[in-house]
């Protein structure tokens, strides 16, 4: 019986992107359907051009989940911030929306997060055995933390103050663009940056993903690192492929996230019962 293939959507500042993915072959199962972001791009408005992606592709994938990436920090379902969207996805159970308004099961999480499971599952970083991060080089940096092919969601290293300075307003490939600056000009800001987060966590590998990967010859041989530094291989599917991996992995291994839930809870409940059993501040004399 073959297996259905499983349906990623790229939630991106100016389109919606997706496709069902052969989870057998890491790749697109047909060519992927891409729509504009609304203008203005609130949940109710997004979810709107996602519902029209699964329908498109509703007789491929059946009943299947669906896996989604914003450009968001996710944590447990919630969007916490919002890059280049509608900022009212702040503090929103977008993935709870999204389940509410497809009928479906959906893993919702963050889209350089995705692009990282798809190069250690099927891309750069293919069965590497150590520390990974994956960065991809766009209008900021995104980062994914992958250690021995597991995921550590949210890692935000592009926002690591450098000099004085995110990191990202001065070392994306946004910024070279932006300011017009050649790769001889522009290399010593992305060597900066990756030599800085060599020294803070000694990886094994640097995976380089973004746009500007396509043109990896020109800056990645010229940076003097410690760590080997090599080309995404997925480019601009990743974020897709990752994200159906996700959302069939999800499906496969329910436990996983309901021990964090329950773990999350714990740790809840342990600190109102430390609350609860602090004595009483004495009360301040006049």
């Amino acid at each position: 019986m073959s297996v259905r293939p499983v349906l990623g959507i790229d939630i991106g500042g100016s389109g919606i992107k997706g496709a069902p993915v052969d989870l057998e072959a890491g790749d697109f199962a047909v060519d992927r359907l891409k729509i504009p972001t609304p203008k203005k791009s609130t949940p109710e408005k997004v979810a709107e051009v996602v519902a029209e992606i699964v329908g498109h592709f509703a007789d491929l994938i059946g009943d299947g989940p669906v896996g989604i990436t914003i450009p968001a920090v996710v944590t447990h379902g919630v969007t916490r911030t919002a890059a280049n969207i509608d900022k009212s996805w702040i503090g929103f159970e977008a993935e709870k929306m999204f389940e509410d308004k497809l009928g479906r099961d959906v893993v919702l999480f963050n889209d350089a997060d995705a692009a990282g499971l798809a190069e250690t599952h099927f891309g750069a970083a293919k069965g590497h055995p150590g520390l990974v991060l994956v960065a991809t080089l766009g209008t900021g940096i995104g980062t994914a933390l992958v250690h021995r092919g597991v995921l550590i969601p949210n890692s935000e290293f592009g926002h690591l103050e450098i000099d004085g300075h995110d990191a990202e307003s001065q070392a994306s490939a946004g910024v070279k663009d932006k300011l017009g600056l050649s790769y001889k000009q522009w290399i010593p800001r992305i060597e900066r940056y990756f030599q800085t987060v060599e020294a803070l966590l000694w990886p094994d590998l640097f995976v380089v993903g973004g746009g500007i990967s396509r043109d990896s010859e020109k800056f990645l041989p010229q940076l003097t690192l410690n760590t080997p530094i090599v080309p995404a291989e997925l480019r601009n599917r990743a974020g897709i492929i990752g994200a159906a991996w996700m959302a069939r992995y999800r499906v496969d291994h329910p436990n996983d996230q309901l021990r964090v839930d329950q773990a999350t809870q714990r740790l809840v409940e342990a600190a109102q019962e430390r609350v609860e059993e602090a004595p009483a501040e004495p009360a301040a004399e006049d």
